[in-house]
């Protein structure tokens, strides 16, 4: 990193870098590529391998699988659409998702799946946004008969193969909701439909118009949701450790892996790869109130629906509470208490991080987010899975250093 920053303490910049490297030193993180912005100057450092038993260099340039930290860059291709008048937040979604008309809510969240009554209105676009149209998936209540029926229908990835967008939405359309439209916030799902939405209101993929509007004009030449094999040698394989002996188990190859060819399914809500570099682009953009280099991305109003809180007080409480049960599994990390379009927004200060703070944390080790009080974006990218504590505290090292690092 460079030490001439008016945002940054070179002595709080030499930190960041000792933290960091403890945590490659530990043997528990193979490598990292972290930056840091503020004041118009992105620090960047990459520290160990692209193995955990060696091999090449982390660099700048390697690419990571963002899982969930794709929401954020998701939803911004619904937002081009609610700038165009071709989305509306309160639009029923039935008129381009025909499979989601006439939905049926479960009388109980454990109810068996025909135990149900009407749901009491349509699903809209406000409701995919905001990840409250009423099916989430929540890992830690997986013994309920509907959660068991969305892995077995390969819904998420983490069960069965995740099959088109079609074919995708049809299997979604044969659950009834957990709860009705509107009611409460629920976790992951409401991001991949948002993608399904997408291309069903363009008549393009997901990705087609995500890169035409988004990425392309952002320069983001290393996002998207597979690594040509080109590019394939900047990908290092996932691990997810075993949860008791921290072994490193490989979760995902980079050449025979899930990202070496193009996916049946653009996943909105954990299926892009990326660098530090092209998260930056977007992050700044959105601090920048939706410009980059003089060119309109967003909207002002757009990226300041996205990065508001949109939960009300009942929403928030539900939120909340999956927070406290999945500690287990996410070691910390997710206590924020809002949500936005697409991410999460901090409105509960539980760590060193301030509120009005926006992004998210992904399941493969990584961390975006942007701070509009401080003009700062940070992001932390691993290639280790939160099968354990590791990564997570990394994270949070991560954090705590970079706050202490800002300058007046």
């Amino acid at each position: 990193m460079s030490e001439n920053n008016r945002g940054f303490s070179a002595t709080g910049l030499r930190r960041i870098r000792e933290v960091l490297t403890r945590h490659v030193d530990s043997g528990k993180i193979p490598g990292l590529v972290a930056l840091v912005s503020r004041g118009g100057e992105a620090h960047v450092e990459a520290i160990g391998t692209m193995r955990h038993d060696g091999g090449a260099p982390m660099r700048r340039d390697t690419i990571f699988r963002m899982a969930s930290t794709s929401k954020p860059l998701g939803a911004a291709a619904a937002m081009v659409l609610l700038d165009e008048c071709r989305l509306r937040l309160e639009d029923p979604v039935e008129q381009w998702l025909p499979e989601l008309a006439d939905r049926r809510v479960l009388k109980q969240i454990d109810s068996p799946l025909e135990d149900t009554v009407p749901a009491v209105r349509s699903i809209t676009v406000r409701d995919v946004l905001t990840c409250t149209f009423g099916l989430p998936m929540d890992l830690t209540q997986a013994h309920l008969p509907i959660q068991a029926k969305i892995q077995e229908l390969g819904l998420t990835g983490h069960g069965e193969p995740v099959p088109g967008p079609d074919e995708w939405l049809r299997r979604l359309g044969t659950l009834p909701l957990m709860y009705q439209p509107g009611e409460r916030w629920g976790y992951h799902i409401g991001s991949d439909l948002l993608g399904v939405l997408v291309a069903r209101v363009t008549g393009k993929s997901f990705e087609s118009f995500l890169r035409e509007r988004v990425l392309d004009p952002l320069e983001m030449k290393d996002t998207g949701f597979h690594v040509p094999a080109s590019k394939i040698d900047r990908l290092p394989p996932s691990y997810a450790p075993h949860p008791e002996t921290g072994e490193f188990l490989i979760w995902d190859e980079a050449a025979t892996g899930r990202h070496s060819q193009p996916p049946a399914f653009q996943s909105g809500g954990g299926g892009m790869v990326s660098t530090v570099d092209d998260y930056h682009a977007y992050f700044r953009m959105l601090l920048n109130h939706g410009q980059h280099q003089g060119e309109r991305i967003l909207s002002r109003t757009a990226v300041e629906l996205m990065t508001t809180n949109r939960l009300t007080p009942e929403q928030k409480a539900a939120r909340d509470a999956l927070a406290r049960r999945t500690q287990q599994v996410s070691f910390g990390l997710g206590l924020h208490g809002g949500w936005g379009f697409g991410m999460t927004v901090r409105v509960d200060r539980s760590d060193y991080q301030p509120l009005g703070q926006f992004g998210w944390d992904g399941g493969s080790g990584t961390s975006t987010y942007a701070d509009p009080a401080n003009q700062l974006v940070g992001i932390l990218l691993t290639q280790v899975g939160m099968s354990t504590a590791d990564s997570p505290r990394l994270i949070h090292d991560f954090w705590t250093t970079v706050y202490q690092a800002v300058n007046e």
